[in-house]
């Protein structure tokens, strides 16, 4: 089934998301990988407030390269999620409702994204210069010393991903394996 979808992405949302949906987003997404996530768990455990609204939010695991002339952003491909999967849990108690990345994740991502009814995404790994003409604008957030790391706010426009681990906790990934 192919969907279009305008974030911010709810509960609401994911309920009608199943592993295997074709999803073209646009909006506002949140660029954060293992480096920035640390820092936001760092923040979370001295009980400052995260630098970006984590309810309802999607967060794409994605380190850009430099920007071209005339482009808000170079090429911008998924990175492999499981390097979050420690962080991921409390990101979504505390309300974000998606992922974007590539990959398998852990059981226990998996058993939050069912107790949170949030949803896990993947873009196409290799593809990042082509995802890159679906960002139409790019926004430092926070943590400007981590170069390719830092936070970014993106917007972006019919950006193509494919749920992988839906609400209910079916895994695309599982579901091929059973057909192959």
């Amino acid at each position: 089934m192919e969907k279009h979808l305008t974030t911010p992405i709810t509960a609401e949302i994911t309920k009608d998301l199943h592993a295997g949906d074709y999803v073209y987003l646009s909006g506002t997404i949140y660029v954060a990988r293992d480096a920035a996530h640390k820092r936001l768990t760092e923040a979370l455990e001295r009980g400052e407030p995260l630098p970006f609204p984590i309810e309802d939010s999607t967060i794409y695991y994605m380190g850009p390269s430099p920007a071209r002339e005339g482009r808000p952003i170079g090429s911008a491909g998924p990175t492999t999620a499981s390097r979050m999967d420690k962080y991921a849990p409390r990101l979504l108690d505390l309300g974000q409702k998606a992922m974007i990345g590539k990959g398998r994740r852990t059981r226990e991502v998996i058993d939050a994204i069912i107790r949170n009814q949030a949803v896990y995404f993947a873009a196409v790994g290799g593809a990042g210069a082509l995802l890159s003409k679906c960002i139409k604008k790019s926004e430092l957030v926070c943590y400007e010393d981590l170069g390719a790391e830092a936070v970014l706010k993106l917007e972006v426009e019919d950006f193509p991903v494919i749920v992988v681990i839906d609400r209910d906790g079916k895994d695309f990934y599982q579901m091929g394996e059973k057909i192959g």
